[in-house]
């Protein structure tokens, strides 16, 4: 069975760290790109990050840029988000999703976890 399981979030103060994982499971990640995206309360799902498992290209969106950092485990299928200096804004579900390539297009991905919901106190 084909899954993409997300984890690590959690509640943290602005300024304060996280991990997020992405774990995949009935698949090797090894030639797709997973992104990380985030929905906020009544706002469209974003984009955040992507990652191109073959060759460890990466893309950030520029409200990340500096903050976050996505990097990738092949050998145990596994893509992190290690998020720093994290703001209230950055409150969110983040979902990890798999795809050929990297796009902040939603509609190019084939699987989607469930989420795990981020929240950062002021």
């Amino acid at each position: 069975e084909v899954q993409v399981v997300e984890s690590g979030g959690g509640l943290v103060q602005a300024g304060g760290s996280l991990r997020l994982s992405c774990a995949a499971s009935g698949f090797t990640l090894d030639d797709y790109a997973i992104t990380w995206f985030r929905q906020a309360p009544g706002k469209e799902r974003e984009g955040v990050s992507c990652i191109s498992m073959s060759d460890g290209q990466t893309h950030y969106q520029y409200f990340v840029k500096g903050r976050f950092t996505i990097s990738k485990a092949n050998a145990k299928n596994t893509v992190y988000l290690q998020m720093n200096n994290l703001k209230p804004e950055d409150t969110a579900v983040y979902y990890c999703a798999v795809g050929a390539f990297c796009t902040w297009y939603k509609g190019g991905y084939e699987h989607w976890g469930q989420g795990t919901q981020l929240t950062v106190s002021s």
